[in-house]
């Protein structure tokens, strides 16, 4: 026992690596690893397109403090490099000296966090890849050193490795009231002029309106509150646009019921959240469906004014107009939908991990003979995603797995490393016109990949302190605001929105607050 006291007391003097053969042994098992993670967490540091699939995300540049350090880890006990001493570890609830594991990790991420905004705020970020410019890159491509395909996916690691962040100001004609209420989801329509939003409210329920973007051929760009804007006391689950008199007329809303209120699927027009023809709303329905995860609507013509929404165990397609459903009835939770485009099929994301088709000009068979292709993730799927030719199909994951499967063959044939998540409902992002994926994880990274080949191009941390109550929820368009519109990413946490141009000649507007 004297003995195990002397090596502590020793060790908090700082002299543990020279204290006899034990020392020296401890030394040579630690000293390499050591120096590798460091470089690996400052290459992260520097920032940049080439962070590759198998460099360090920052939920794992640096791994916590007693193996980060050169200290050997102890039980108990934390070794704290700056002043080269262990600590011992309290309990949570020990309010007196909380010195916990879990705050010292705390402490870390937000570390980090700041380090790279710092980082992003520089004028020259420095890139990873020497001489990725977009001079030499045209130079190259007119010599021939350089395909067509690398030339335009490297042309956009260039961009989004430039990408720097805006605040907008939210214009609303009530100026008096401004937005105190936390973003919770955004969600654009197809030629995101407008942005549905869902704000918390503090009382426990939500609010939700309609955004309307405007881009300048100044290179600026303006956001314009709608007037009306609805409260309920139901969580939203799911959203999707929806057109049923004309491209995205409507907002298919998802609502979970609380206490005596119950569940409903409601299909809102979108003229609802604007006092500009307050007399004809348009079609305005409510579907009695409870306890609905997910949705989607159809937009192929065989399959006119359908949508679906995925629930506990059931599978239901409706049609819009005439009321008409059909039932699957499946094994699991259907948490993430979407319609392929170029045919009436349904793909649907379970909570057991399953990901399944549905043909909706088959007739109902028995059992699950209805089901058209079926594979597998790891986890439970939060979200799915076809792309425009209809052959592959990009899932997420609660292990934080993003695969893109290809559909002919039913297996996957790419992974996109470094997103992160344990147990949250989180979506992913295509943009096939710029060749990318987003996501954010829930440590509240956004991460941007490139579509072909999975390389991790910016991890952009989140500009307020990370929490799960503040996971950032982001659009990426390559025209953001209209025909008219800016490319970049538009993200909302807590109380503000931001946008991340896409172009470094990007106008700060500051014409409204003059």
């Amino acid at each position: 026992m004297s003995r195990g006291c002397s090596v502590v007391a020793g060790m908090k003097r700082g002299n543990w690596q020279g204290r006899g053969d034990w020392g020296r042994a401890d030394q040579r098992q630690h000293h390499n690893p050591g120096r590798q993670r460091e470089s690996c967490s400052h290459r992260f540091e520097c920032g940049g397109p080439g962070t590759s699939q198998n460099e360090p995300s920052p939920e794992t540049a640096s791994p916590s403090l007693p193996q980060s350090s050169r200290a050997p880890e102890l039980p108990g006990f934390y070794f704290d490099p700056e002043k080269n001493r262990y600590f011992r570890l309290l309990p949570g609830n020990n309010n007196c000296n909380p010195l916990t594991r879990e705050g010292i990790q705390q402490r870390e991420q937000e570390g980090r966090r700041v380090r790279l905004l710092e980082e992003d705020e520089k004028p020259r970020k420095k890139s990873y890849r020497t001489g990725l410019n977009s001079t030499i890159l045209l130079q190259k491509r007119h010599l021939g050193l350089v395909p067509e395909t690398s030339y335009c996916r490297l042309i956009h690691e260039l961009k989004v490795s430039s990408m720097r962040r805006h605040k907008l100001e939210v214009q609303s004609s009530d100026s008096s009231s401004p937005n105190t209420d936390n973003f919770k989801l955004i969600v654009a329509d197809s030629a995101c002029e407008r942005v549905f939003t869902v704000n918390d409210v503090e009382h426990g329920g939500c609010k939700y309106g309609i955004m309307n973007f405007k881009g300048c051929s100044e290179g600026s760009l303006s956001v314009e509150m709608c007037d009306n804007l609805y409260f309920t006391n139901r969580k939203v689950n799911s959203i999707c646009w929806a057109s049923v008199t004309h491209p995205d007329s409507h907002v298919l809303l998802c609502l979970v019921g609380i206490a005596d209120t119950p569940g409903c699927v409601s299909l809102l027009p979108a003229s609802l959240f604007s006092n500009s023809n307050p007399d004809q709303p348009g079609m305005l329905c409510s579907f009695k469906i409870s306890t609905a995860w997910s949705c989607a609507w159809c937009l192929n013509p065989q399959a006119d004014k359908n949508f679906s929404t995925g629930l506990s165990r059931l599978v239901i397609v409706t049609d819009a107009v005439t009321g008409r459903r059909q039932t699957y009835g499946i094994n699991s939770d259907v948490l993430a939908q979407q319609f392929a485009l170029r045919a009436p099929v349904l793909y649907n994301g379970c909570r057991t991990g399953e990901i399944f088709s549905i043909d909706l000009r088959q007739r109902a068979r028995r059992g699950h003979g209805w089901k058209g292709v079926r594979f597998y993730q790891d986890s439970a799927v939060t979200s799915v995603r076809i792309l425009q030719d209809d052959n592959y199909l990009i899932a997420a994951d609660m292990l934080g797995k993003v695969k893109l499967w290809d559909l002919r063959m039913a297996k996957a044939v790419q992974q996109y490393e470094g997103h992160h998540n344990e147990h949250a409902y989180l979506p992913v992002h295509v943009n096939e016109q710029e060749g990318l994926l987003l996501a954010v994880g829930q440590d509240c990274y956004t991460r941007l990949w490139s579509l072909g080949d999975g390389r991790l191009l910016r991890t952009i941390p989140s500009p307020h302190p990370a929490g799960k109550d503040s996971v950032p929820s982001v659009v990426f368009s390559s025209q953001l605001g209209g025909h008219r519109g800016l490319p970049g990413l538009l993200m909302a946490v807590s109380q503000d929105l931001y946008y991340f141009s896409y172009n470094s000649d990007y106008q700060e507007q500051r014409g409204a607050d003059a």
